[in-house]
C-alpha cells in the first residue's frame, strides 16, 4: 500500500491520489486499506517516513565512515552522499517536500535534521585541531545547510545538471567551499 501510494504520488500528484485509487493499485480492498491506514494523509505520512529512513540510512552510514577521516576527505564524502541521497527517487522527493506540512510530518523531518546536526557537530568537535577558531554550533549549521541546499536544489530544481561530470564538479566545488570555511 505504501509503495502504491508512492507510485501514485509521483505519477498523478497528491490531489488525484485517493484511498480508492491506492487500494486499486495495491491490489487490496478499500476496507483492507482502512484497517492499516485511516486516511490518504496517513498513507502519505508512511511514504514520507520510509523515504526519510532510506535517506537517513545513507547519511548515518556516511557519518560513521568519515569519523576518522580528515576534514577534506570527510566533507567530500558527505557532499557526495547528500547528492546521492537526494537522487533516491527525486520525483517522489519533490512531491513529499510539498506534502510534508499537510501530513503533519514536519516534526519527524525536524527530528531527522536534529540528528544530522548532532552527528555532524560530533564529527566537527573531534576535528577542532584541523579547524580555524569557530563556534562549532555555528559551523555545524553552516556546513549542514550549505551541503543540504546544494544537494536539494540541484536534484529537485536542476535535474539537467545531474550528469556524472557535473555532479563531480558540484562535489568538488561544494567541498572546496565548506572546507575553505572550516579552515
Amino acid at each position: 500500500m505504501v509503495e502504491a501510494t508512492a507510485r501514485i504520488l509521483v505519477k498523478e500528484g497528491f490531489e488525484k491520489a485517493s484511498t480508492n485509487r491506492i487500494a486499486e493499485i495495491a491490489g487490496v480492498s478499500v476496507g483492507s486499506l482502512y484497517q492499516y491506514f485511516p486516511s490518504k494523509e496517513a498513507l502519505v505520512a508512511a511514504v514520507i517516513d520510509r523515504h526519510n529512513e532510506e535517506i537517513m540510512g545513507l547519511v548515518r552510514t556516511a557519518l560513521l565512515e568519515v569519523a576518522d577521516l580528515p576534514i577534506d576527505k570527510a566533507v567530500r564524502k558527505l557532499v557526495t552522499v547528500a547528492i546521492d541521497a537526494h537522487r533516491i527517487n527525486p520525483k517522489l522527493h519533490r512531491v513529499l517536500a510539498e506534502q510534508i506540512p499537510r501530513t503533519g510530518q514536519l516534526k519527524d523531518v525536524e527530528a531527522f535534521n536534529r540528528e544530522v546536526h548532532t552527528l555532524v557537530r560530533t564529527y566537527l568537535e573531534s576535528r577542532r585541531r584541523e579547524m580555524r577558531k569557530v563556534d562549532v554550533d555555528v559551523a555545524t549549521f553552516i556546513c549542514v545547510s550549505a551541503i543540504e541546499s546544494v544537494a536539494h536544489n540541484t536534484v529537485l530544481n536542476h535535474a539537467e545538471m545531474l550528469t556524472e561530470k557535473i555532479v563531480k564538479v558540484l562535489v568538488d566545488e561544494t567541498t572546496r567551499m565548506v572546507v575553505g570555511y572550516l579552515r
